[in-house]
């Protein structure tokens, strides 16, 4: 099922390997650390065409990747594949925040090239290899003295020189995996962790930590300070405070964090009780820490790790927040998204040491969908999934919840959000009708209403199968994006410079590598917009807000997006003119707050030589930074410090040391920037001078001009509003772009319903069918016909009133909160008033709508279905809604009451009672023999006729909301059948639990007591004892199956020969069994019966024809009597006798039915019996054992 993602598009992507799991970026100044393998230098597998930069390298507290690897850009409500959120959206709803993530690539599983390793020979324990490991510990080598030299300008003349030195990490060799960080802020002081992870066992079996404090001249190993055999797995640094850092030791070892807050001068270590699989910092205290646990715990910290106390537990992996600034009452808050059942969960929110039940609250009526609650800047988003179709929903500014509104048919079967910036909603929609693109849809203010921006985006999916959407935010330019769509299968790239109000061509240089002209819309410049999934490799697209303007991106020229014959373009007016700068791939960084670049060729062999550039790409000088090529697995820097320092990572082969190559490119500079340094220019989208309702001139460096950049000069040198049109204003909810860029209503919208903010005010805005562009600055000036209009609330009717659940269910469990929602599509709902009808004889009355904003709870104490009705009403109309809601409780047992015996042909009752008897929201399914489809009845009770003989089994299953109970019985059908009623000595009742199990226990020994005594074969006799007490028995004759034939004398005789024999037997006491010591039970025989069949066989026809005769003559003569009976008192007073005498017939009464049931206890006892039987001999009655025929059903009394 999906959930709901955010991918911050100008966050990074949580890029994950050891563990699948799904991560949410958190909001802007939220840091995340995740225990997969992110911020990990791995050194690359050369000769299998891998990327040049295709391992990571991540300075384990950057501020660009506070809780995230490039490319996590953003959140999406949803399951996504169970991996990270990528640049996309809703498949899972999560949230976009910088987050400070330890998760990124583990590559190389196997040991490259010989490269020396620790690994575990077979039998042997990992103690062992840990031995073996520090023996040769104490042999390494120690620490090589730093080569320095100077870097060559071999192109453009003789021009200034590079710095370099580099220093090897010696005795690190085996180590594939690195994690680095530099403190910045101009702190010298760099942090390095490598160590050598066995994919055999799945662990870290090695580690070294390495300090420099001069910038990466020469390090320091660690390993004494923080314990020669403890084994480091992460490095994690406070992003508010860098010279915080925490490290945890490999579990399997000892569960602890090393603390050290002076840079890792010293450590203190604490013993934790859990294994932290992820951290999340505060935004703003630096000493706060939220750790979820590999067994979904969240824990907290208020004293940067020493202590931890328990938050919750079943919390979903990735979805805990810390509070928002501005917007959280308590700094100390966490929003948490807690599992309560498979695919449900609810949202918490609660403090962080004060997290008990008590404590909690529960925002959202009801739960939600797993791996859905997103928590960024303004908003909270959140998904429920009803009948297989999503829906969304955003609290804003921490406000009441409301549903998102798409487009009538968008019908979203995915959703992700890409960007909550600038308090709007960018979401990409998968729609019904699309299968491998999602459209990009643009919100109002509070994020409930959304409006098409553009379709068919294109997107892939990451390494962990998270979504990644074509879509790019262009930095330092307002309203600025890029996107691929595809067009009649073509991918193709598309800006807009109004924040997707409209989108156009990329324009591409006049003439390609080749020379050939390119002209739109036949040919145009398609761009590569993946960044970096490693926060210290470029990405194949750049921009900075501190060089607005300036794009660099990999791309091609002509019909389409390629993956071949790829080049560096670049754009040194925002996109309306782009040059090619090299005709090969390369990472391209800035340098001095983005006043130089800096280039290397993107190829998986190994280099030496760089190029930096000062004058926005024109020209390039190539400097050498190394005498051996290196194969480069990434690079540190700090664009915006005041050192100039570069740090290059890599190997010069497999076998060799990591090596660490630090270049100071200070000397390309002669001075720093003076006001005759810079120049302006004007930005404009193809001539057009007003950009998102302004005119905007920014300065920047002359180019070629070698003078830094002082990081606090101003980019925008003036700005002035112009007047607003058209091109300022998108279409509003409900209306559709036309052809001639008119906003027209949708066929499925009613432009004449006003909006509900009359709720809340006298007036309303009235849309026109525009709205303006969110941060658009244009000047309205006289009468506008694109901005709403406002229009005094008049009194209308209610019209379109709506009743629903929170939920959106019709069912609900008794005894608990049901939350009724109330709308109205039209009306003036300040002035009218609200009537709810619960259905069960409570009603309430509201004044007027707004009243019933946060719902209306009832809870309903008796199970069944109630019509709840709606009925709103003012002086000018009203208007009604009902629905009908099922209120039903968990069902315990059913019991199902059938014969033991049918008569083949004949129909019989079969009765199910379910418990607790207050259900009456009940479906019952009957499953006959082999049948493959059942019988569905409402009521507890269904005739039935077998026509097949032998035995058949019959099973009930009662569904009441979501619970399936059901119980099954054996019933033997046969042609015809006599049987015995039997009662009990009284000491039986006293030890009758009265359970089915107990019934057929007691009937199976009477079932062998008779046939051992009366020699009649076991399987002629059939024992069912009734439920309730006195207890009572009916025994069942059945025919020989191996010797009878139909309507045989011969039959009939010998059922009356087992019948007497029985009889005989129970009269003199001879059936009699031992319930416990010192008690027997005798059996005492009360009445017969008899079930012939009766058919038009001939041997039968004769005596069939006299009893029809007799049985017509009877029925006469009783009519007579009847008719006359007042006149003959003596024919009255007779007939009371014969009723007493008469056995009790019971009807089948269904457990709904009106007819009140008789109970068991109405059996006639056996001294009732005997009491009656002589009463009857004393007027001259029947005899002692009463016999008849079965003409219809077996008398419910059968049932068992």
């Amino acid at each position: 099922m999906p959930g709901l993602w955010s991918l911050r598009s100008f966050s990074l992507l949580a890029f994950l390997v050891a563990h699948a799991e799904i991560s949410s970026p958190r909001s802007k100044n939220a840091h995340r650390c995740l225990r997969a393998t992110e911020g990990h230098v791995s050194k690359n597998d050369i000769g299998t065409g891998s990327d040049f930069f295709g391992t990571v390298l991540a300075d384990a507290a950057d501020p660009r990747y506070a809780g995230g690897t490039p490319r996590d850009r953003g959140s999406g409500f949803g399951n996504d594949g169970g991996a990270a959120p990528g640049y996309g959206g809703y498949g899972g709803l999560g949230a976009s925040r910088e987050r400070y993530d330890i998760q990124g690539v583990v590559s190389d599983e196997t040991p490259r090239g010989g490269a020396r390793r620790i690994t575990r020979s077979a039998g042997e324990t990992r103690a062992e290899v840990l031995e073996r490991r520090d023996a040769s510990l104490e042999t390494a080598q120690q620490p090589r003295a730093e080569f320095r030299r100077s870097g060559e300008d071999t192109r453009g003349g003789s021009g200034p020189h590079l710095d370099t030195s580099t220093f090897a990490l010696s005795g690190d060799s085996a180590h594939n995996q690195a994690m680095v960080h530099r403190s910045g802020h101009n702190s010298s002081v760099i942090l390095i962790l490598t160590k050598l992870y066995d994919f055999n066992l799945g662990a870290v079996t090695e580690s070294s930590l390495w300090r420099s404090v001069d910038y990466g001249s020469t390090y320091t190993k660690l390993n004494d300070k923080v314990g020669s055999r403890t084994v480091l797995s992460y490095l994690y640094v406070c992003p508010t405070n860098k010279r915080k850092i925490m490290m945890l030791s490999d579990p399997e070892v000892e569960s602890a964090v090393l603390i050290s807050s002076d840079e890792g001068a010293s450590f203190e270590k604490h013993p934790i009780s859990f294994y932290i699989q992820s951290l999340l910092f505060h935004p703003a205290q630096e000493n706060w820490i939220l750790a979820y646990s590999h067994d979904s715990k969240l824990y907290s910290s208020m004293d940067f790790g020493r202590k931890w106390m328990l938050v919750h537990d079943d919390v979903m992996p990735g979805r805990f927040y810390w509070a928002v600034m501005g917007l959280d009452r308590e700094p100390d808050v966490v929003h948490i998204e807690t599992r309560i059942a498979k695919g449900r969960a609810r949202y918490v929110k609660c403090r962080a040491q004060r997290c008990a039940e008590a404590n909690r609250q529960y925002l959202f009526p009801g739960h939600v969908d797993t791996n859905s609650l997103v928590v960024q800047d303004e908003y909270v988003f959140t998904q429920v999934t009803k009948s297989g179709r999503p829906s969304y929903y955003v609290s804003y500014m921490r406000e009441s919840f409301e549903k998102m509104k798409l487009p009538k048919y968008c019908l979203p079967k995915d959703m992700h959000i890409i960007s909550t910036d600038e308090k709007q909603v960018f979401a990409a929609v998968q729609e019904w009708n699309q299968n491998s693109t999602y459209s990009l849809y643009i919100s109002d203010s509070p994020g409930v209403y959304f409006a098409l921006s553009l379709e068919n985006l294109r997107t892939s999916r990451g390494p962990t199968g998270n979504l990644l959407v074509d879509f790019y935010k262009v930095e330092g330019i307002n309203g600025m994006y890029l996107a691929n769509k595809i067009v009649d299968r073509h991918v193709k790239t598309f800006i807009t410079y109004n924040k997707g109000q409209t989108w156009a061509l990329l324009p591409a240089p006049d003439t390609d590598a080749a020379g050939n002209r390119c002209v739109l819309p036949f040919c145009s410049l398609h761009l590569h917009l993946e960044m970096s999934e490693n926060p210290y490799t470029s990405g194949r697209i750049s921009s900075k807000d501190s060089v607005p303007g300036i794009i660099v991106a990999t791309g091609n020229i002509g019909p389409e997006l390629s993956s071949s014959n790829l080049g560096m373009f670049i754009t040194s007016d925002a996109g309306n003119s782009w040059r090619q700068i090299f005709k090969e791939e390369h990472n391209i960084w800035f340098l001095d707050n983005g006043g130089a670049l800096l280039a290397v060729l993107h190829a998986p062999e190994p280099i030496r030589y760089l190029w930096i550039s000062i004058d926005e790409g024109k020209k390039w000088n190539r400097h050498s930074f190394s005498l051996a090529p290196l194969f480069v697995d990434g690079v540190l820097m700090e664009p915006e410090a005041e050192n100039h320092i570069i740090t290059f990572f890599g190997h010069f082969s497999h076998r060799s040391e990591w090596q660490l190559i630090k270049i100071d490119y200070k000397d390309i500079f002669t001075r720093r920037c003076m006001d005759g340094d810079y120049q302006t220019w004007h930005l404009h989208n193809k001539g057009e001078p007003c950009v998102m309702g302004e005119k905007q001139i920014y300065m920047k460096r002359r180019p070629g001009n070698r003078c830094m950049l002082t990081q606090d000069y101003s980019r925008i040198y003036s700005s002035e509003p112009c007047l607003c049109r058209a091109y300022d204003f998108e279409c509003d909810y409900g209306y559709e772009r036309q052809p001639d860029s008119k906003c027209s209503p949708a066929f499925w919208f009613n432009s004449m319903i006003a909006t509900q903010s009359c709720s809340t005010s006298q007036s309303f805005l009235n849309s026109t069918g525009y709205r303006k562009v969110l941060s658009n600055n244009c000047k309205e000036a006289g009468k506008n016909v694109f901005s709403p209009r406002r229009q005094a609330c008049r009194l209308r009717p209610p019209q379109g009133l709506r009743l629903s659940t929170s939920q959106g269910e019709l069912t609900a469990a008794v005894g608990t909160n049901v939350t009724f929602l109330v709308f109205l599509d039209d009306g003036d709902s300040l002035r009218t008033n609200i009537h709810l009808d619960f259905g069960d004889g409570i009603k309430i009355t509201y004044s007027n709508l707004s009243r019933t904003n946060d719902g209306i709870k009832h809870v309903y104490r008796t199970t069944g279905i109630y019509r709840v009705t709606a009925y709103a009403e003012n002086s000018r109309g009203s208007d009604s809604s009902s629905m009908f809601l099922h209120i039903t409780s968990p069902l315990e047992r059913v019991y199902l009451s059938a014969p033991m015996v049918a008569v083949r042909g004949k129909e019989a009752n079969l009765t199910a009672v379910a418990w607790p008897d207050r259900s009456r929201t009940l479906t019952f399914f009957w499953w006959f023999q082999n049948s493959s489809e059942p019988v569905i009845t409402l009521e507890g009770s269904v005739p039935h006729t077998f026509l097949t003989g032998g035995t058949n089994k019959v099973t009930v299953q009662v569904a009441s909301g979501s619970g399936v109970v059901q119980d099954s019985k054996v019933i033997t059908v046969t042609e015809f059948f006599k049987s015995l009623v039997l009662t009990f000595s009284p000491a039986l009742d006293q030890h009758n639990p009265d359970i089915p199990e107990w019934r057929e226990d007691v009937g199976r020994v009477l079932r062998t007591a008779l046939s051992q005594v009366s020699g009649t074969p076991e399987r002629q006799l059939q024992v069912a004892l009734y439920p309730g007490l006195p207890t009572a028995a009916e025994v069942f004759i059945l025919p020989d199956l191996h010797t009878h034939f139909q309507h045989s004398k011969k039959s009939f005789d010998a059922l009356e020969r087992i019948s007497d024999a029985l009889v005989n037997v129970l009269n003199q006491g001879l059936i009699q069994f031992e319930l416990k010591a010192d008690i027997r039970i005798v059996a005492h025989a009360t009445q017969q019966t008899l079930a012939p069949l009766v058919d038009s066989n001939s041997f039968h026809s004769g005596s069939a024809m006299l009893m029809l005769l007799c049985v017509v003559f009877v029925g006469l003569a009783a009519f007579f009597i009847y008719k006359f009976k007042r006149k003959i008192p003596w024919v009255h007073a007779q007939a009371q006798d014969s009723h007493e005498k008469e056995p009790e017939v019971i009807s089948t009464v269904g457990q709904n039915d009106s007819k009140s049931k008789v109970q068991i206890s109405r059996f006639p006892s056996q001294n009732d019996l005997v009491d009656k039987e002589l009463e009857a001999r004393s007027r001259g009655g029947v005899g002692r054992h009463v016999e008849r025929v079965i003409t219809r059903e077996f008398p419910n009394c059968t049932n068992v």
